[in-house]
């Protein structure tokens, strides 16, 4: 007994001696593995490895399922009912308002930051034209998140030769700024607008309307707001919310677009809330109506929510053109919603609509220019 003990050395790892002998690192390994239990290597080899790819592919799914508990929903705006027929007479529709008619129309201008949303620009300004006074433009030789573009307004000026005697245009150079926030670019840009809007002669009191190409106000709310006396100094426009074409009709949440009577000194070209005030059903948002699926990528690159895209299979031809036609989401995302109630009630794909009643005149005028994005029309030049 005496030599048994006298040869005994403790060891801290079980698998450190196999009959009397060291053993290498794989063997070690082995011998380890064989002394885990069933369930023990179900958890570290399954279990496990499973829960970190679900978090890698679907973590931005978890978080914005949650956002309800870790964000309130925003103040509710304050909505003003919107009256119009056509056959309603201007100072009948400003009393409705509670409003009264001006002696006068305001002046009103009509200033965006481009892209290359070429067909959404020529339906919005088509759209305006009558009661414009000066169309104003900016174009960057790069996107908000420094990719360099060319300037496509100017190669393409010839067709809109019917607001060159109203337009201001200017260019603005881009790309100095890689690699920081998309958003610190895109509010250098609108810093811009209101230099170029200052060139364009803009005063006190005249109207002016602050969307992105693709929020498009209707003709007459655009008139009713200049024709009468009385509506808020800023109001928000209640736009109803088509996505890819008029087919899909989100539910009705675009709020961004906004007209002011201007004050100079103090206001600010922006595309935030400004006031609680919501002028309802006041024209159109058609995001990411693009003829060209090649336009499509381009924008999900972009614009300033490029972050977006977590997968190079989101910018697939193919696929793009299948969640064109069946309404899905174009970055695989959940709906931006702040209750559980409104996120699971809007899951799945946008209900088709098939009623194109009270669109863009322009629209409707030039249907075989534009009719991808009309009902029933979802496929685009190279999707397939």
């Amino acid at each position: 007994m005496a030599d048994v003990y006298s040869t005994y050395k403790k060891r801290d790892d079980i698998c450190d001696d196999v009959c009397g002998q060291e053993v290498s690192r794989m063997s070690r390994i082995r011998c380890m593995i064989q002394s885990l239990d069933f369930r023990t290597i179900i958890i570290l080899f399954v279990i496990i490895p499973t829960v970190f790819m679900s978090i890698y592919c679907h973590g931005q799914k978890v978080t914005y399922f949650l956002r309800p508990i870790w964000q309130s929903p925003p103040k509710p705006f304050i909505p003003i009912p919107h009256y119009y027929n056509e056959n309603v007479s201007m100072s009948t529709l400003c009393k409705l308002h509670g409003w009264t008619v001006r002696e006068y129309p305001r002046r009103v201008f009509d200033a965006v930051l481009f892209n290359n949303e070429i067909d959404m620009l020529t339906i919005r300004w088509k759209e305006l034209y009558p009661y414009i006074t000066q169309f104003v433009l900016l174009e960057s030789n790069s996107t908000f998140t420094s990719i360099p573009k060319p300037h496509f307004f100017a190669i393409n000026q010839h067709r809109f030769e019917f607001v060159k005697p109203r337009l201001t245009y200017a260019t603005i150079p881009g790309g100095s700024r890689k690699g920081i926030n998309p958003f610190y670019e895109e509010a250098y840009q609108r810093v811009a607008v209101d230099r170029l809007l200052r060139i364009a002669g803009i005063e006190d009191d005249d109207l002016l309307i602050m969307s992105d190409v693709d929020e498009i106000p209707s003709a007459h709310t655009i008139n009713l707001l200049r024709s009468c006396d009385g509506p808020p100094q800023i109001m928000h426009l209640h736009l109803k919310n088509f996505l890819y074409s008029f087919e899909f009709n989100v539910e009705h949440k675009s709020w961004r677009a906004s007209v002011h009577r201007y004050e100079k000194g103090k206001t600010r070209y922006a595309h935030y809330r400004q006031t609680d005030y919501l002028f309802a059903d006041s024209g159109w948002h058609c995001s990411f109506c693009f003829r060209k699926i090649s336009d499509f990528v381009f924008k999900m690159k972009a614009y300033s929510h490029s972050d977006r895209i977590r997968f190079a299979h989101h910018l697939d031809p193919k696929r793009i053109q299948k969640v064109i036609c069946n309404g899905d989401d174009l970055y695989d995302m959940l709906p931006e919603e702040f209750t559980f109630k409104e996120i699971i009630g809007n899951m799945g794909p946008i209900p088709h609509s098939y009623s194109a009643v009270n669109l863009p005149s322009y629209l409707l005028n030039n249907v075989e220019e534009f009719k991808y994005l009309l009902p029933g029309n979802c496929v685009r030049e190279g999707g397939l």
